[in-house]
């Protein structure tokens, strides 16, 4: 059966023949062809809207072809580029045997227009590429969402699921660490499984069922032995192996079984004591989360309500110091039946040592308002006997309604105990009294506020990029510059803020990695136009974590470091040292890969840990930038040899070591003797709104 073959063909051109005839010889290959032709910016954003096979630029009135990767890659296409030359690819567009500079599967610069038999052929090839890369991307989508589903169930199974590697556990759902005792996954992860396994003889029948597994072998897939717990006492058990994906990357599979009829059954009731609270009876603050996870679930999919409200008791520490933990715990159980026999219909759950929480079904505020109103009465008019003795307590009780519409649960969670806070200042602290969480009065509040700003900023550019020159003593020159990021705010005292200012809330609404994009980007821009006149030119730009594990990192950097000039070095990247260790084999595996496309690295905040130098030989970036403190007091003795040390080892692993932070010319004189290759601070140049090279 013939499929229709379809390309649709963007050209951004002042010759339309030329684009007509291109469609005319391309019409060999294809049953159709859809061009669209434009020649200026606004014409482009507007035709991206639509899906696109292949974009061809010539010559345009408004636009380059570097400010033509610049919005693909803000747009977030795979869109394949086709660079025709022109005068501004003269320079960097061809290498020196007047071949095009790049040629790969996402872009070729720069075909010499009139060689129409390469274009057709360039455009062809690019456009099978993309349809392979369609394909694959529909595969990995339906590989990953099987993965996902697959991973759901394993965590919420009752069977004790683990995965492993080369051996070793690197996963273990709360079955399989209950069922040899461990408190949590940090346990057993790095743990090799025959650990787990009594007996040299089972120990070397395993390895060999587990050779044979990993060959292929899949006669036997179920291993029975006697296994081991952590504390010694072992079990009889059976274990199956599978194939399996975790993030992507194949791993083994195993289940373990306790042999005998009665397993399934104490699983079932491990299961739901995990959930229990010992003291009251109620479920725990697992068992809780568990359900208004479930119940926020059933309001998104049925578009109905209910309610959230968080008891926090008031003076336990009088009743403490008075009463002992006895008076404490008396308080908490009778609380707790009260609670359970005044609310029948709903679900109660001890949170925490003093707190409780109540999820009701189908209720209007004024409904929670008096339920909550009538929840704190009752607890204040309560007489608690506690041997001989008798106290009492208040309640402060934080109220949240939600629908359809509502947030996360954490978020109405965390809105919940802001309820509380606003009781706390209501009332000095005395509690005894309810306050319901009203979105509106939040609305303006700063991190709120600062949110959508940061989202308008990404899209109207609101953003300034500044740049600091950096002395490089090897070369003596100062063409390499540090990229900053400001956000100016429109207020009446002109306030530009800092990351350190705005990353945290950028982190919580997830627009770090948005950001890191436009700064990569609109820093590209800038250098593109300065490398014309000065080609050695070159940025350091600082991301965050949410791009350091991001895996599309890569391409963007490819594209971008290509439209420059594709010039080695022209584009470093710089992450935190901590960062890098939280995701130190993530980080190893991103800078192997962003090395490839001859994009450098460096670490910032250097010497911040006591393993700084060890992170560097494992990741190897090609600089690192020493943290503020090593220049703090680089005039007392101690500082200068701790700097001049850390400087040593991290030469002797072949890195370059900037120093920032020289403000003064004491600075200054001492900056030359401790061996770092690069200088830098507002002694040489303070930050700017444009690259200046001298």
């Amino acid at each position: 059966m013939h499929t229709k073959s379809l390309l649709n063909l963007l050209v951004i051109d002042d010759d339309q023949l030329y684009a007509e005839r291109l469609v005319r010889l391309l019409s060999a290959y294809y049953d159709e062809v859809n061009l669209g032709f434009l020649d200026d910016k606004e014409e482009l954003m507007k035709s991206l809207r639509h899906q696109w096979d292949v974009l061809v630029f010539g010559r345009a009135y408004d636009i380059s072809f570097t400010d033509v990767v610049g919005i693909v890659q803000e747009q977030g296409l795979d869109l394949p580029l086709v660079g025709l030359m022109s005068d501004e690819m003269a320079n960097t567009g061809r290498n020196g045997d007047g071949m095009p500079a790049v040629i790969d599967g996402t872009m070729v610069k720069a075909l010499l227009a009139e060689k129409e038999t390469q274009v057709v052929m360039a455009i062809c090839l690019q456009h099978a590429n993309l349809r392979c890369r369609r394909q694959l991307q529909t595969l990995q989508h339906v590989l990953s969402e099987a993965e996902q589903r697959a991973n759901i169930l394993i965590k919420n199974s009752k069977s004790a699921v683990a995965y492993i590697d080369q051996g070793i556990h690197i996963f273990a759902n709360d079955p399989y660490l209950k069922l040899f005792n461990f408190e949590s996954m940090d346990e057993i992860i790095g743990l090799p499984v025959i650990d787990l396994i009594a007996g040299g003889d089972s120990i070397k029948e395993f390895k060999d069922f587990l050779r044979q597994f990993d060959k292929g072998n899949r006669e036997q897939v179920e291993f029975n032995f006697e296994s081991r717990r952590l504390d010694g006492t072992t079990f009889e058990a059976k274990l199956q192996l599978a194939a399996a994906t975790l993030d992507g990357e194949p791993v083994t599979q195993i289940i373990i079984q306790q042999s005998g009829a009665n397993s399934a059954e104490i699983a079932q009731r491990l299961a739901a004591a995990e959930r229990q609270d010992n003291l009251t009876g109620l479920t725990n603050r697992r068992g809780f989360e568990e359900r208004f996870e479930a119940l926020c679930q059933s309001i998104l999919q049925d578009k109905s309500n209910a309610g959230l409200l968080y008891i926090q008791l008031d003076s336990i520490g009088k009743i403490s110091s008075s009463l002992g933990l006895q008076g404490v715990d008396a308080t908490i159980k009778q609380v707790a039946e009260m609670l359970d026999e005044m609310l029948a219909d709903a679900h109660i759950s001890r949170f925490s040592d003093t707190a409780f929480t109540v999820l009701v079904k189908n209720v209007t505020v004024d409904t929670l308002k008096a339920l909550g109103e009538r929840i704190r009465q009752r607890i204040s008019e309560m007489l608690i006997e506690v041997d001989t003795n008798t106290t009492n307590t208040t309640a402060s009780i934080g109220i949240v309604q939600i629908d359809s519409n509502a947030a996360e649960p954490q978020v109405l969670l965390e809105r919940a105990v802001e309820a509380i806070s606003h009781i706390r200042v209501e009332t000095a602290n005395r509690g005894d009294a309810i306050h319901i969480y009203d979105p509106s009065e939040y609305a303006s509040s700063d991190e709120n506020a600062l949110a959508e700003y940061l989202v308008n900023a990404i899209t109207n550019n609101h953003f300034e990029v500044l740049f600091q020159p950096i002395y490089d003593v090897n070369n003596d020159r100062s063409d390499f510059f540090e990229v900053y990021l400001r956000l100016p705010l429109n207020d009446a005292d002109n306030t530009v803020l800092t990351p350190d200012q705005f990353m945290m809330v950028a982190k919580k609404h997830d627009l770090r990695e948005k950001i890191d994009r436009w700064l990569l980007i609109n820093a590209c821009r800038q250098l593109n136009d300065v490398r014309r006149t000065h080609p050695e030119a070159r940025l350091l730009i600082q991301l965050t974590s949410a791009s350091l594990v991001d895996k599309k990192l890569v391409n963007v950097a490819s594209q971008l470091i290509k439209a420059v000039g594709g010039a080695p070095g022209a584009l470093t990247l710089q992450f935190n040292e901590q960062d890098v260790a939280n995701h130190l084999t993530v980080a190893k595996s991103q800078f192997s890969s962003l090395r490839e496309v001859s994009c450098q690295l460096s670490i910032h905040n250097f010497g911040a840990s006591a393993k700084s130098v060890e992170i560097a030989e494992f990741v190897h970036p090609d600089m690192t930038r020493l943290a503020h403190r090593y220049v703090e007091n680089i005039d007392s003795t101690e500082s200068l040899e701790a700097i001049k040390s850390l400087i040593g080892r991290t030469n002797e692993l072949g890195l370059d070591v900037l120093m920032p932070h020289i403000e003064e010319a004491a600075t200054m004189s001492v900056a030359w003797s401790v061996g770092a290759r690069y200088l830098q601070g507002h002694y040489f140049e303070e930050p700017s709104n444009t690259i200046n090279v001298v």
